[in-house]
């Protein structure tokens, strides 16, 4: 059997500048990237303006689990088997962070026969994106210690610096450092740290930045710390916005590469779904959405958070309303959230199937009845499923009024995601959702935490600590408190404890911290131990990637 990247390097990539066409992109408004790969101009979308918008389609899934749910291949996958039913389509993805590609999670091009192509530069560095806004980041961070140096006319409290520098590899070894050593000309000594790239807030403002100029002004208000009297400094006070939006200008504009069956692909833009929004750029959706007829993106880890963070954030921001979700899930998966362990997984037990699927049907209910849209189950199938345990998940379905289709795009591509592609179409055409969010803004910080927690995760309620009531009164005071909010949240359970598998409830979830990322335009709640610089696993995937004597890479999945 063929690995992720042998399938991916045995077809040939058409020309970039034909899946353009197809996409009805005019060749004025490619940047070549090489020959299968391209970044698009801005002015598309202003020049687009006119044009109707085609349908939206999320793509989300159950709570993660080491089985493995499929979540990027499926939306892959779906938007091929579109295009096989005679439908005008685009896919909208996120990009790959180096950490995780290197580490253990791997990387975020789909698999099997529903890939983007090439999926070697995806995966790697690509068009530089990422590179861009380390870039813009660290510049940030070094005009900052260079106030302090020079002088601190800002009167900044060096002990109250919230912004620190990026680098996208997972490195434990930066999570604290201790800089500015050395003597006077080496700078001011300080305790300070690293986050991975895709935590930078610089990364969610370019995903929710609608133009070069809202991209500026959001940079402006990104808060670095507060001066000794507890005042707000942001980097339009370090004049700093300028300098980064230049270094952010090639960063802003959507990708567009290909899937193995020649759809159309933007893949732009990565923040992490447990610590930031976990979507892809607005400005890749809304382009895809002015190509297409059908628009077909996802959202990070389960429907929880980035599901969650889609509809309440990005949608909310840019005014988007998608036309239906598909919510991914395996037998595999769900018996492990039955308590099954991953040795066993390959064997019939409804028993345990019947554990789990409360996590599938929790995820079900809010979209519909949460955000009150119409949704179909995608059950990525395995070899080893039965029909029993297939039959079953139908039925459990069927009760909350939602359809089932089994989805075979890993092994078939395009034509294993046909059946799904008729219901999604079908959704769009014949039933009408009443999208709403999970709280208004207008509510208190408080009330907009609770109200995620009882209405998507299913808890009872939250214990806010006495550091984060201190934050929250703060940030009211400061007039923030009508932002929205974004959860940092295990991605593994329901509830803060990781351990909690399946549907827990009786739950009260701790709100530990709460910060505000004033250029994203909302506010972090931080809750159990998330971490925003991962560390490398024991045995890293690093050690098995490879390059050729002729430049081939290999061991990349």
């Amino acid at each position: 059997m063929m690995t992720d990247i042998e399938i991916a390097q045995s077809v040939k990539p058409r020309h970039i500048l034909e899946i353009a066409r197809e996409a009805g992109v005019d060749e004025k408004y490619v940047e070549l990237y090489g020959s299968n790969k391209a970044k698009l101009d801005l002015s598309l979308l202003t020049d687009s303006a006119d044009k109707k918008d085609g349908r939206l389609v999320l793509v989300t899934a159950i709570t993660p689990t080491p089985a493995g749910e499929g979540k990027t291949t499926t939306t892959i996958g779906l938007a091929d088997g579109l295009k096989r039913i005679g439908k005008r389509v685009a896919v909208a993805l996120r990009e790959p962070s180096l950490g995780p590609v290197f580490g253990v999670k791997g990387g975020a091009a789909g698999g099997g026969y529903a890939q983007v192509i090439p999926m070697e530069d995806i995966n790697l560095h690509f068009t530089g994106d990422f590179h861009a806004i380390g870039a813009a980041n660290n510049l940030l961070a070094a005009m900052l210690d260079n106030h302090i140096y020079q002088g601190n006319s800002l009167n900044i409290d060096p002990r109250r610096i919230t912004w620190k520098r990026c680098v996208d590899m997972n490195d434990r070894q930066l999570r604290y450092v201790t800089d500015g050593l050395g003597g006077r000309v080496n700078g001011v000594p300080r305790e300070d740290g690293f986050d991975i790239t895709v935590a930078s807030e610089i990364m969610a403002v370019l995903c929710l930045a609608s133009s070069l100029s809202d991209l500026k002004e959001r940079l402006a208000h990104i808060i670095v710390g507060y001066t000794y009297d507890e005042k707000p400094v942001t980097a339009g006070d370090l004049k700093a916005e300028g300098a980064m939006c230049a270094l952010l200008k090639d960063a802003l504009k959507p990708n567009l590469v290909q899937t193995l069956e020649g759809t159309p692909a933007f893949v732009h833009g990565g923040p992490f779904a447990n610590i930031a929004h976990g979507c892809n750029s607005v400005i890749a959706t809304r382009t895809a959405m002015k190509m297409a007829d059908y628009a077909i993106t996802e959202a990070g880890f389960g429907a929880d958070l980035g599901a969650e963070k889609f509809l309440d954030i990005k949608c909310r921001m840019a005014g988007l309303t998608p036309s239906a979700v598909v919510i991914v899930a395996t037998v595999r998966a769900l018996k492990m959230h039955g308590g099954l362990p991953k040795t066993a997984l390959g064997e019939e037990n409804l028993d345990a199937l019947e554990k789990g699927i409360p996590n599938l049907l929790r995820h079900v209910s809010n979209i519909k009845n949460v955000y009150k849209l119409p949704s179909v189950v995608a059950v990525n199938r395995f070899p080893t499923d039965t029909d029993a345990e297939i039959n079953f998940i139908i039925d459990e379905c069927k009760k909350l009024g939602v359809n089932v289709v089994l989805s075979t795009v890993w092994a078939e591509g395009g034509k294993g995601g046909e059946a799904l592609a008729r219901e999604v179409v079908r959704l769009c055409e014949e039933e009408k959702g009443d999208f709403t969010y999970s709280y208004e803004l207008d509510g208190s910080i408080e009330e907009k935490i609770e109200n995620i927690v009882k209405k998507v995760y299913g808890g009872d309620g939250i214990t806010v600590l006495p550091a984060a009531k201190k934050q929250i009164a703060a940030l009211t005071a400061l007039g923030y408190d009508k932002l929205p909010v974004c959860m940092a949240e295990t991605q593994y359970s329901f509830s803060d404890d990781p351990t909690k598998l399946g549907a827990p409830s009786g739950f009260t979830v701790t709100v530990k911290n709460v910060k505000i990322s004033a250029g994203a335009g909302f506010i972090v709640v931080l809750t159990g131990d998330i971490m925003t610089m991962p560390g490398l696993p024991k045995s890293p995937a690093a050690e098995r990637i490879d390059v050729t004597e002729n430049g081939k890479i290999v061991g990349l999945f």
